[in-house]
């Protein structure tokens, strides 16, 4: 058996084939990487509207009399400031505050929330999250088969979910979560997005997703893959898990303190806030390279550390990437230099996020 027969296939598996995407292995599943080309798919998000099948992320429903409880012991968040249809960053971590996962969390009632989980990290955060749930009276249910998840991401992008609305319904503002009926079926519409663009996360039944998908596209939403989606949240600066973040370090290091609430009492809250006092010996970085070349995950940089994450921004037409450095290296003007294969390649360490549109 190959090991592309090993992969799961999206509920979108169809429509990618038909707009000859090319499918790569990720994160256990077969998913489209690009389709037109990457510099073009990020150019259509930051100008217009692109869409991103994001089906392999997870998800866990929390719910019961218990689950605000629950989550509030687990995630990093004060997840007591939640509303109802309000959505929530935070991250899972270990008790010696390495970061299991980070995390998007939607409370859909008082006591009923959807965890989104990155797609390599699923099984990992739902066996943790149930190891901890004895004491508290709470139902976790692995909700992975229930939804496709689709982003629509860029300035026009609010106005092509609209078109699919009902009459009379609206989507929910940034950081908000509406239980709609988008094109006939229903949806989970969140406004949240991993691109740095406006723009809405959709999640549907996966019987409803090719429909759905079809249609966004037919009101002029470019399909766009894994590649775009990496570009553009780079350029802001937006974590990867397995790249930026790992269980060896914690949020601090990761400039993540802004969503640990230590005073909460979550898992790993004592060793975060040792830390916060204490500050970091290393932190994570945007930097820009000074000239040619691209850095890439892994590239050391000379003196001390190492890159996380790199690319070529489309955007600003330059190398740029995270890195982690030693403290007393990352204030932002600081001159580096990162070994890329072999060649000495300038940067210049910049102030998050790298790309900002202008006004």
């Amino acid at each position: 058996m190959s090991a592309a027969a090993d992969l799961r296939h999206s509920p979108l598996h169809d429509c990618h084939v038909a707009a000859g995407a090319k499918l790569v292995p990720f994160a256990g599943w077969e998913m489209p990487v690009q389709y037109a080309g990457i510099k073009e798919e990020h150019a259509a998000v930051r100008e217009r509207a692109g869409i991103f099948d994001v089906s392999h992320m997870g998800e866990v429903e929390t719910s019961g009399p218990g689950a605000l409880a629950f989550l509030q012991r687990m995630l990093s968040n004060d997840v007591s400031k939640l509303a109802v249809s309000g959505a929530q960053y935070s991250v899972l971590c270990r008790e010696d505050g390495g970061v299991l996962d980070d995390l998007f969390t939607y409370r859909l009632a008082e006591d009923r929330f959807v965890t989104v989980t990155n797609a390599a990290n699923h099984a990992k955060d739902l066996a943790w999250l149930r190891e901890h749930a004895s004491g508290f009276d709470v139902e976790l249910r692995d909700a992975i088969g229930d939804y496709a998840m689709l982003a629509v991401q860029g300035p026009d992008a609010r106005a092509l979910v609209t078109s699919l609305l009902a009459p009379g319904d609206e989507l929910p503002p940034r950081m908000r979560a509406t239980q709609l009926s988008l094109g006939g079926a229903p949806a989970l519409v969140c406004g949240t997005g991993y691109t740095g663009e406006d723009g809405v996360e959709i999640l549907c039944p996966p019987a409803a997703a090719g429909e759905l998908w079809e249609a966004l596209v037919a009101a002029g939403a470019q399909p766009a893959g894994l590649g775009a989606r990496d570009t553009l949240r780079l350029e802001v600066c937006f974590h990867l898990y397995g790249n930026d973040l790992m269980e060896s370090r914690g949020p601090i290091e990761a400039g993540l303190g802004w969503c640990c609430k230590e005073e909460t009492g979550f898992v790993g809250s004592g060793a975060i806030r040792a830390m916060r006092e204490r500050g970091p010996a290393e932190q994570l970085v945007p930097f820009a390279i000074d000239g040619p070349g691209i850095a890439r995950q892994g590239n050391p940089v000379l003196g001390g550390g190492e890159v996380t994450s790199g690319t070529l921004s489309p955007s600003l037409g330059i190398g740029i990437g995270l890195a982690y450095l030693p403290a007393d290296r990352a204030a932002p003007g600081t001159r580096i230099e990162i070994d890329v294969r072999g060649k000495v390649r300038p940067a210049i360490i910049r102030r998050k996020p790298l790309y900002e549109k202008e006004g």
